[in-house]
């Protein structure tokens, strides 16, 4: 038996003319698909508003609740537990009691706003930016670009090794790992919620500075020969190609980059905030103006030294500016003590000696350090 004959498509039954989102399969009977395309990008619409709705009532409501975080604090300290007026306790308890949830509140927002906007430059994809750069561009260009792109001490190595291997420069790669850390995007905003706008552009524009020199130098100094020999032997394959992120998927990494990072610093959060808490309590601000003043001009070196071998991240020392601040220490050398800790690290400098070797850490350490002691000793100057 031969097969039936096959007739052509009609045309006027094609899918194309369908409505985007209607499936015929699925269209209640009753109903034709004219009807249900304007019923689905209503329920669109309404999910959007509803949506935008959440967020502006989200918002409202934590700028309620931040704005009423120093009447809480004053509350809890003086009428709930009865301290004092005045006494050291009271005002340590008081600054720490205000402190915390402001500084999680800050780091919650920003953490999450840091989330979205680094989906838009992942590691690869800063590489492919910076591979062929020519130095004085390619170092302005991965110092901006190590604001915002993720990085950490346990990335240092592969970041390393992934940009000196596909050709960028020693230098421009140098100022990328001195920006990333140094100006730290949660420190940049926590800074400004703190002291205002006019400290965060200083803490901004100098570790900008520092970072596109700091590169510079190390270029011109030629020392690729101090780089590990097999890290330019490393092969790297194709890059791989990024499948664009929907506005769903950014926010939800926005989401798992709160879950990580505040739920993995909280602690060190707290314990900056407590040591806060102790210095704005019981040292007297002439003891910190006499060893952290401008007019002591061995403070900056001094605060640079002590900074070096701490470990901590941005959440966790801001509140030990504030309270170095708060109790007469120079701008400077706040500034300086802060940076040390952030940028050089001990812990950095021990993950960074697989890949380089003891001459040319010591030379990043001895730029960077220089850096830091002419921006400390500026703005002790100036300000």
């Amino acid at each position: 038996m031969s097969e039936p004959t096959r007739l052509p498509p009609n045309p006027l039954l094609l899918p194309v003319l369908q409505p985007p989102g209607c499936d015929p399969a699925v269209i209640p009977p009753g109903q034709s698909q004219a009807s249900v395309a304007p019923q689905a990008g209503q329920s669109r619409g309404w999910r959007l508003l509803s949506r935008t709705l959440v967020v502006l009532l989200g918002a409202a409501a934590w700028w309620l609740v931040y704005r009423g975080l120093e009447t809480a604090a004053k509350w809890l300290t003086y009428d709930l537990l009865g301290m004092a007026a005045g006494s050291h306790l009271a005002l340590a308890v008081e600054f720490f009691l205000f402190e915390v949830p402001k500084v999680l509140m800050l780091l919650t927002v920003v953490v999450f706003g840091v989330g979205i906007v680094r989906s838009f430059f992942t590691p690869e994809r800063t590489r492919r930016l910076l591979a062929g750069r020519r130095e004085a561009v390619g170092n302005v260009l991965a110092s901006m670009l190590g604001v915002v792109t993720p990085f950490c001490s346990c990335s240092a190595v592969p970041l390393f090794i992934g940009f000196v291997a596909t050709g960028v420069p020693l230098g421009v790669t140098f100022s990328f790992l001195i920006a990333a850390p140094m100006i730290n995007e949660v420190a940049l905003v926590l800074l400004f919620g703190l002291f205002g706008w006019k400290v965060a552009g200083l803490y901004m524009g100098t570790g900008l500075l520092i970072a596109i020199v700091a590169g510079w130098i190390i270029g011109r100094l030629r020392l690729e020969r101090w780089v590990e020999d097999w890290v330019y032997k490393t092969p790297t394959g194709p890059s791989a190609e990024e499948a664009p992120l929907t506005w769903s998927e950014r926010v939800g990494l926005g989401r798992d980059a709160v879950k990580d990072i505040v739920g993995r610093v909280w602690p060190f959060v707290m314990a900056g905030i407590a040591v806060g808490a102790g210095i704005h309590g019981y040292v007297p601000e002439d003891f910190m103006a006499s060893i952290m003043g401008r007019e002591a001009w061995w403070s900056v070196p001094l605060a640079v030294l002590i900074g070096i071998p701490m470990y901590s991240n941005a959440a966790g020392i801001i509140p030990i500016v504030q309270a170095l601040l708060g109790k007469g220490a120079a701008l400077g050398t706040v500034l300086a003590f802060m940076m040390s800790v952030i940028a050089l690290s001990l812990p950095e400098m021990i993950i960074l000696r697989k890949v380089l070797k003891v001459p040319l850490i010591l030379t990043f350490a001895g730029v960077v350090a220089v850096g830091i002691l002419i921006v400390g000793y500026l703005f002790n100057i100036l300000l």
